[in-house]
């Protein structure tokens, strides 16, 4: 009877959430209703219960988790700092004479906006709102314009420093350590936020290389479609504008990345060091207004407040869950399912991918991925490899048809003329491409784990 409360808890969830309930209180709401079913039916222990308020201080005092408002600080600072518009202007001047120069651009721009920014969502409605017109009126096919800029937007999942993986990280540390504990390992090895940022590192350059690659290669055999534009239709190359676009996100995006790289400092401490970079830009382009600091502190506290919301809903989700059973339920029915870890990693993964059409990559993160982890990583995976599979398998998920999130964020700012029909077109040949990532990651787990193991030594 237990384990089927547990079945109807994540069910009744879900509906909810379909209904437009906010997650964070449908998460905590429903929980506690199922919990006092429980203790009213005799198949709760309300001694659960009394562990959420460690849980709610574990949250408050995870040193990790602080770097999440600080990266949201510093995408915020650098959406609102033109560093997109003027990026993009002086690369469509550098590239626009070439077939494909153009959308080589958006790609080349939104994967810099992804590793600075790392905000879902935010780059694809930047670029479709600074770069769709203009490619449009230049005379390119509307599919291969949306796709590019929708799949190049989802980059901001995989490319560090995304908020995806800060999450994922802290998330996958905890459950590699409750599977060794299960497994009568008393001392535990870690998986860090940092290990995750440098194992996404190369699927991410690769990702963004076929990208371009195909590009290239459709510029070539269909020019129809990517048009190379007149010169007289560009201006001339100001080098001086262009270094002073492409060099100040270059250089945060390395003091960030090569911090943590360099073991010189946290994911938290290289946050603290993004933040205040990003609004040393912004002071450098003259765009750091009293008004626009003060959007920027309202935008990131309302993200931010969201974000730890719904990890306080999930806590007490995977209480009341636990406490009827479910966990044992998950454990055995991905044990009992036939190929061992391999049949279950590719039950979880389609599972996520599905979920990933209804509910955000938060809610995804923060209420499955506990579930299921503990017990693939008890299976032996690798707990790095499984991180950033989740992560590519959510980015293809979020850019899929009919139900990807970035469609949707397009959609709401592409120009009535383009149909919904031709942005579902435009995206296939980049989802094929996601899914060879996802298949050489599979297939090839070094890609994930060699420059780790190089960096760090392990």
């Amino acid at each position: 009877m237990a384990e089927w409360m547990s079945l109807l808890l994540f069910a009744a969830i879900c509906l909810a959430l379909l209904a437009g309930y906010p997650v964070a209180f449908t998460l905590g709401g429903v929980s506690l209703l199922f919990a006092g079913l429980g203790v009213l039916t005799g198949t709760f222990e309300p001694a659960y219960l009394t562990a959420l308020p460690n849980r709610l201080f574990g949250i408050m005092n995870n040193q990790t988790m602080l770097a999440v408002p600080l990266f949201i600080f510093m995408g915020v600072v650098l959406e609102k700092s033109r560093v997109a518009e003027d990026l993009l202007e002086s690369m469509a001047r550098l590239f626009g004479s070439l077939r494909g120069g153009l959308a080589i651009s958006v790609c080349v721009v939104g994967a810099l906006m992804a590793a600075s920014t790392g905000i879902v969502g935010a780059t694809v409605v930047t670029m479709g709102l600074l770069a769709l017109p203009t490619m449009l009126n230049r005379g390119y096919d509307a599919g291969t314009a949306t796709g590019t800029i929708a799949a190049t937007g989802t980059l901001g999942q995989i490319i560090p420093p995304s908020i995806v993986l800060v999450l994922l990280g802290d998330v996958m540390s905890s459950a590699y350590q409750q599977a060794q504990l299960s497994q009568g390992i008393f001392s535990p090895d870690t998986v860090s936020v940092g290990d995750l940022f440098v194992g996404a590192l190369v699927p991410g350059v690769l990702l963004v290389t076929l990208y371009i690659l195909y590009l290239v290669g459709l510029a070539l055999l269909r020019p129809e479609r990517l048009p190379a534009l007149p010169p007289h239709a560009l201006g001339p190359i100001e080098w001086g504008r262009l270094l002073r676009a492409l060099v100040p996100p270059l250089m945060l995006i390395g003091a960030v990345l090569g911090s943590i790289l360099a073991g010189y400092a946290t994911p938290t401490e290289a946050a603290a060091l993004g933040a205040l970079g990003a609004l040393l830009l912004a002071i450098l382009k003259r765009q750091l207004t009293l008004a626009r600091l003060r959007e920027v502190a309202q935008s990131t506290a309302e993200i931010t407040t969201m974000i730890f919301m719904i990890l306080i809903g999930a806590s007490i989700f995977s209480l009341v869950f636990r406490g009827f059973g479910g966990e044992e339920l998950i454990a055995d029915l991905l044990s009992g399912l036939p190929g061992g870890a391999t049949g279950a990693l590719l039950v979880v993964m389609l599972v996520i991918f599905l979920l990933g059409f209804i509910l955000d990559f938060i809610e995804i993160i923060f209420v499955v991925v506990p579930l299921v982890a503990p017990v693939l990583l008890a299976m032996g995976l690798d707990p790095l490899w499984l991180g950033v599979m989740i992560a590519l398998n959510l980015q293809t998920s979020f850019l899929t048809p009919p139900f990807g999130f970035a469609l949707f964020y397009l959609r709401g700012v592409a120009p009535p003329s383009v149909a919904t029909s031709t942005i579902y077109r435009g995206v296939i040949p980049f989802i094929l491409i996601q899914i060879l990532i996802l298949a050489l990651a599979w297939s090839f787990p070094g890609l994930v784990t060699w420059l780790p193991g190089q960096v760090y030594g392990h």
